[in-house]
């Protein structure tokens, strides 16, 4: 019996440590939440630098004025 308790013992402690190895998981889920945003920020900028907003906006403005014509 006494053996069965040490077992139970040592499977509730086991728990108990599980519990704490993921505390630091949120802060490993934020920095990657954070290192996507960059990225999609990254790409964002790049597109924006290469002149390919101007062009669409221009696009959209030249369809605009010849449907209202």
């Amino acid at each position: 019996m006494s053996l069965f308790l040490v077992a139970l013992a040592h499977l509730v402690a086991g728990r108990v440590d599980a519990r704490r190895d993921q505390r630091g998981q949120a802060t490993a889920e934020y920095a990657l939440v954070l290192l996507g945003a960059a990225a999609v920020a990254l790409a964002l900028v790049t597109w924006v630098g290469n002149g390919k907003v101007s062009a669409f906006f221009d696009a959209i403005f030249s369809h605009l004025m010849a449907s209202a014509k």
